[in-house]
């Protein structure tokens, strides 16, 4: 089906018109054999099925009785101006396009499924699943939802599993409403379809959509409707794909907290990077001003009242020179972070005279180069084992920086803590890039492929490059760029878990031990900075042993969604407009 450009509205034919027959006005005994007043739990908030209330104020009121931290949405509303003329300080018109996919139209894929398995969830998927919603920024599912599942009823909850980690990659919802209202139109509509950000698996979402329309066809229903931003080209272009067309029915939600962003206007208009704009969408929905001031050097002001604050991404004015000079000279930050009796792993400085190079490297065995001061990953070489190959790293790492450092390996997970206000916010365990093999492709088209990959999940901000370091780790695993490694084997391509070079982030804030929380708060204290990104190597991410790396005095707060980093950045800058629950 050839798709229709962004913006305009698919042409409407027969069928479709015939599938629409009773959305704008039921003749009365259709509406005698509907149930009346249907709402339908999703988890996540309630749908309300407008066109079985008898009255506009019914779904206000509906509407307006929406539960504390979650997003109902009431669809097919016949006249939904009159419900907004009810309530409009409450109330607004969700810019969503509705989709529509008539079952007869429909073409199954003749594809193979590859890398993962769909299934109906299970009670035990609530955790996988409420993380995936976290990192789409989508609402989770209350506490007690997930219990229920299995138990019959109007939903329907697939999700899509790995088959090598047995991890959920994806979830999509789906509501019967014949089931749900005995609905007269034979309908069913879809949910919720969200797909893990880390997860390599092409197809993901594409399969679940199939598997959910294939399921209700079994059952004999005549179309799938569902919602989509207007915005969301990428799901968008993926329905079209599938056979939907654009119907003309709305939606209408409540101004809440989770809905601001799309009734407080367009965003800011510039090229803000992620790290950035984080930080500048959680101050517009304060009320703060934003001014930017450069887009391209992540600089913005905010101002509220009387107060204006300078900030570049998550660096800020309340951060003292002094304190961003420890953190910028690597050397200055283990002199104060060793003063404060914490623990670094061995390190000697070289600024032109290798003098001791040769018996560090016999007492350790295994290092890592890097530049005194720089960023992103640039320059740092780990896992060196001989000479030959540190003084290749050091000539590297001089290109960045005229001193630099060479220290012991530390084998452990490379652990991200961010801390604000002397209090941890997140942690994260930060794994190098990885590529798997598929049995056909070369290891630099795979690397590429997977780069794209991430590329396009960080909005551009992490791509593995095709460099010296990577073609020496792909040697490392006993193979060339050229070779075609057999099928399922996985292959380190980068030693450093940067997030810049491909790496990916994983949340793990609650399970960090009492020593890792007490250690990054000492450190932040000792650097005398109010927001800092503290790197560790550790066992465990639940044991007390570590070695802390370094600090960044501009940690990327982005990377640690869905826990609150530009929330409680925005509480130190602007303390007055700090969120206290039960006010």
């Amino acid at each position: 089906m050839t798709g229709t450009p962004q913006g305009e509205t698919d042409p409407l034919d027969a069928e479709h018109m015939a599938s629409l027959k009773n959305w704008g006005a039921l003749p009365s005994d259709t509406e005698e054999r509907m149930r009346a007043d249907v709402t339908v739990d999703c988890g996540w908030g309630r749908v309300i099925f407008a066109q079985t209330f008898d009255a506009p104020r019914k779904i206000a009121a509906a509407l307006k009785d929406e539960r504390p931290g979650q997003r109902d949405i009431a669809l097919y509303a016949r006249e939904p101006h009159v419900v907004l003329s009810l309530a409009p300080q409450e109330l607004f018109l969700d810019p969503s396009h509705t989709f529509r996919l008539v079952f007869e139209r429909y073409e199954p894929s003749d594809r193979a499924i590859q890398g993962f398995t769909v299934r109906a969830a299970r009670p035990d998927d609530g955790e996988d699943i409420n993380r995936i919603y976290r990192s789409r920024h989508m609402v989770p599912a209350h506490p007690d939802y997930y219990a229920a599942l299995g138990e019959s009823g109007p939903v329907t909850l697939l999700v899509a599993e790995d088959a090598s980690t047995r991890q959920v990659i994806g979830v999509v919802t789906g509501v019967d409403h014949v089931q749900a209202f005995n609905d007269p139109d034979n309908g069913t509509s879809l949910w919720s379809l969200a797909v893990d950000v880390q997860t390599p698996l092409p197809g993901v979402g594409e399969t679940l959509v199939r598997s959910l329309v294939e399921a209700y066809r079994t059952l004999g229903r005549s179309f799938l409707d569902l919602s989509v931003m207007h915005d969301n080209a990428q799901a968008i272009a993926l329905y079209r794909k599938l056979g939907f067309v654009q119907v003309p029915v709305f939606s209408v939600k409540a101004k809440n907290e989770i809905n601001e962003k799309l009734f407080i206007g367009p965003a800011i208009e510039t090229e803000l990077n992620i790290y950035a704009r984080i930080v500048v969408d959680e101050a517009r929905r304060r009320g703060i001003h934003v001014e930017v001031l450069d887009a391209a050097g992540g600089f913005f002001r905010l101002s509220l009242g009387g107060r204006s604050v300078t900030c570049r991404e998550s660096l800020s004015e309340l951060t003292s020179a002094v304190a961003m000079s420890r953190c910028d000279d690597k050397a200055v930050t283990r002199r104060v972070i060793t003063g404060a009796d914490l623990r670094m792993p061995a390190q000697m400085a070289l600024a032109g005279d290798e003098a001791g190079l040769e018996d560090f490297l016999d007492r350790h065995k295994r290092v890592v180069v890097k530049p005194a001061r720089g960023e992103q990953g640039r320059g740092i070489s780990v896992d060196l084992r001989s000479i030959d190959e540190v003084r290749s790293a050091i000539e590297t790492a001089s290109r960045t920086c005229e001193v630099v450092l060479v220290e012991e390996m530390v084998e452990g997970q490379d652990l991200r803590v961010i801390v604000i206000d002397n209090k941890v916010v997140a942690g994260a365990i930060r794994r190098p890039a990885e590529i798997t093999c598929d049995g056909k492709s070369t290891i630099r088209s795979l690397i590429e492929k997977q780069s794209k990959r991430r590329a396009k999940a960080t909005h551009g901000e992490s791509r593995i490059p095709l460099d010296a370091e990577t073609e020496r780790c792909v040697r490392l695993a006993g193979h060339a760029m050229e070779d075609v490694p057999e099928e399922g084997a996985v292959i380190p391509v980068r030693k450093t878990a940067n997030l810049h070079t491909g790496g990916t982030i994983h949340d793990v804030t609650d399970r960090l031990h009492p020593v890792l929380i007490d250690a990054s708060i000492r450190a932040a204290k000792a650097l005398e900075i109010p927001l800092v990104g503290l790197d560790f190597l550790v066992p465990s991410v639940s044991g007390a042993d570590y070695v802390l790396i370094e600090a960044n005095e501009r940690p990327g707060l982005a990377n640690h969604e869905p826990q609150p980093t530009a929330e409680r950045f925005v509480d130190l800058l602007f303390p007055q407009t700090r969120f206290v629950p039960g006010t």
